[in-house]
């Protein structure tokens, strides 16, 4: 595990975030990673598409990182 410094905005952000969806400051930082990197691989994605990138991997037992990388976008509609 690594510190990552970010400004005190973005901090604040996730101080409310994480209270109104009850994930901790950590997890929160980490989904929104991970749905910003996702994005990043999707770009044609919205974010309803992304989480089911994310429950797929999930439940194939893949690594979240490799979600929608065969590019084939109907299986996330």
């Amino acid at each position: 595990m690594g510190i990552v410094k970010i400004s005190e905005q973005m901090h604040e952000s996730l101080r409310y975030a994480s209270g109104a969806l009850s994930r901790s400051i950590n997890a929160q930082a980490e989904h929104w990673l991970r749905i910003g990197m996702l994005a990043e691989l999707n770009p044609t994605l919205d974010y309803t598409g992304l989480c089911r990138l994310l429950m797929q991997a999930e439940a194939a037992g893949t690594p979240w990182h490799t979600a929608g990388l065969d590019n084939d976008v109907s299986k996330a509609a």
